[in-house]
C-alpha cells in the first residue's frame, strides 16, 4: 500500500472512522428491525444505561457525538418514552436525562446481542490482542482529547 499524501485508505483517522461505522453498522442492524433503534438512539440509550441519569451537556461528551445528533435523538427516545427528563438535584435550571421502564428493559434486551456481536468481532484475535488493541484506542482517544483541548484552550 502506498504512502502517497492521497492515500485515504491508509490514514489513520479514516481507517477508524469506517471500522467504527462497520461495527456500529453491524450492531445497529442486529437491534434496529426488533426495536426501531438507529445508531445515535442506541448510543443515547447505552451510555444512560451504563452511568445513570446525567445532564444532556455530559450525554454530549460522554457519546463524543454532535450536540444536534444527541438533541436528536433524545428527543425521539423521549417521544417514544424510552428516556425522561427528571429534575437536578444539583441545578434547579436543568434535567437530567435517564432510561424510563422502558428503556431499560429494552436495553437490557439489547445489550446481550451488543456483547455477542462483540465477542464474534475479537474471536479471531489472537491471544493478547484485544487486550492491545483496547489499550491502544483508549490511549488514542486520551490523546485526541488533550489534542482538542489545546487547540480550544491553547497550551497548558
Amino acid at each position: 500500500m502506498s504512502e502517497a499524501a492521497g492515500d485515504l485508505a491508509g490514514f489513520l483517522p479514516y481507517q477508524l472512522s469506517v471500522a467504527s461505522n462497520a461495527v456500529s453498522s453491524l450492531i445497529a442492524e442486529r437491534y434496529r428491525k426488533r426495536f426501531g433503534l438507529k445508531i445515535p438512539e442506541w448510543r443515547v440509550m447505552a451510555v444512560l444505561g451504563d452511568a445513570g441519569q446525567m445532564t444532556q451537556r455530559a450525554l454530549t461528551a460522554a457519546t463524543v457525538m454532535d450536540k444536534v445528533a444527541v438533541n436528536r435523538a433524545v428527543k425521539v427516545l423521549e417521544e417514544r418514552g424510552l428516556i425522561a427528563r427528571v429534575p437536578n438535584p444539583e441545578d434547579g435550571r436543568s434535567h437530567l436525562l435517564a432510561l424510563t421502564g422502558e428503556g431499560r428493559a429494552i436495553h437490557a434486551e439489547v445489550m446481550p446481542l451488543a456483547r455477542a456481536t462483540e465477542r464474534e468481532l475479537l474471536a479471531d484475535l489472537a491471544p493478547g490482542d484485544e487486550e492491545a488493541l483496547r489499550r491502544l484506542l483508549a490511549s488514542l482517544r486520551a490523546r485526541a482529547m488533550r489534542l482538542a483541548r489545546y487547540t480550544d484552550e491553547g497550551p497548558e
